[in-house]
């Protein structure tokens, strides 16, 4: 009897303890913050830049919601009044900027953010934004379809108008893609508008269709569906390691180029977290992983040679007015659509 009891009581005890135990399990889990991040990056980006925040914080989560650069703005002006995202990381700068006129963000100095060159960052004081990597306009020709067809390499963008390219170039559509939009910018600002509305003409009658994807035009060229794709250079060079037979053409004048940037969003309810994200995002310690990968980061003596981008990206790329983009967005995108949006591929439902 005393035996039966004795073992009720042990089995008692044991059910107590591991409810004890899950109890634990779910306060640790709770004890967690959750970070929804909106994002830009490329998807091969994602995992290594998550995983090495967790590790240094591992009281913070960070979930990743990844789309194109023109459908995060849209979700991010669509949704000011009841915010879903806590932080941006990972957005063309030109679309921070415009964000920031909007009051979608709100201001936040970072530490460390003195280490990071001006060029990198907000210059409002408290700075809404700073800037981490940046990517490139590049040129992807498939040397094996383009000799099939007998189709040269272009060495310029004005190459691109040429009648020989007729129906053989994909390049990203401006409104949903921000390489796309870095392209149009760049021509804008470097040629004038009346003169980069013509190079755009031309080019537009070569144009196979417009893709709402800023990597996509790089993969259509790699696989051969067209010759040419207007792509940002770290794609390229990605696809050009995995074996594909294409050359990346970056010509000397008017290389455009835009910034992946970091904001924090107005209201949100975590915003401690988001902050401590920030840091972390501007330091030493995360740029050098950025530029594990980027040919041109904020902090440039951690950036890496990329294989197959010149040596000197850095200082090829031309001098951008990144303000100028932002307040001229709707303006440029309104006068692009109205001449060749004709060409957009469908959008996905």
């Amino acid at each position: 009897m005393e035996g039966s009891v004795m073992r009720r009581s042990l089995g008692l005890l044991a059910t107590a303890l591991i409810a004890a135990g899950s109890c634990l399990v779910s306060l640790a889990a709770e004890a967690k913050t959750e970070l929804t991040v909106y994002t830009a990056y490329e998807n091969d980006d994602l995992a290594a830049y998550k995983a090495a925040f967790e590790k240094a914080y591992p009281d913070i989560v960070v979930n990743w919601v990844r789309d194109s650069t023109g459908v995060v703005t849209a979700k991010l002006l669509a949704e000011k009044d009841n915010p879903r995202a806590d932080v941006v990381w990972g957005l063309a700068v030109s679309n921070i900027d415009f964000l920031k006129a909007r009051g979608v963000l709100q201001a936040y100095k970072p530490a460390g953010f003195e280490k990071i060159p001006d060029k990198f960052r907000d210059a409002a004081d408290p700075p809404v934004w700073f800037g981490n990597s940046a990517w490139i306009c590049a040129i992807v020709y498939n040397e094996i379809e383009g000799k099939k067809r007998n189709i040269p390499a272009p060495k310029t963008w004005s190459d691109l108008t040429d009648p020989v390219y007729k129906g053989q170039i994909v390049m990203p559509h401006p409104a949903s893609s921000g390489t796309g939009f870095m392209y149009v910018v760049a021509w804008i600002q470097a040629y004038g508008e009346d003169a980069a509305w013509k190079l755009m003409d031309g080019l537009h009658e070569n144009i196979s269709r417009y893709t709402h994807s800023g990597s996509a035009p790089a993969v259509i060229a790699a696989r051969g569906e067209q010759v040419i794709g207007l792509a940002f250079e770290l794609r390229g060079s990605r696809l050009k390691q995995d074996g594909a037979p294409i050359e990346l053409v970056m010509p000397s004048e008017a290389l455009g180029w835009d910034m992946n940037a970091f904001a924090v969003v107005r209201d949100t309810k975590k915003l401690e977290a988001a902050k401590t994200l920030a840091d972390w995002a501007a330091s030493e310690e995360a740029m050098k992983i950025y530029g594990a990968t980027r040919s041109v980061v904020a902090m440039p003596w951690l950036a890496k040679e990329m294989p197959f981008i010149p040596k000197d990206i850095g200082e090829r790329i031309m001098k951008q007015d990144f303000a100028w983009s932002a307040e001229n967005r709707d303006r440029v995108l309104a006068e692009w659509e109205k001449r060749y949006g004709g060409k957009a591929e469908p959008k996905k439902k």
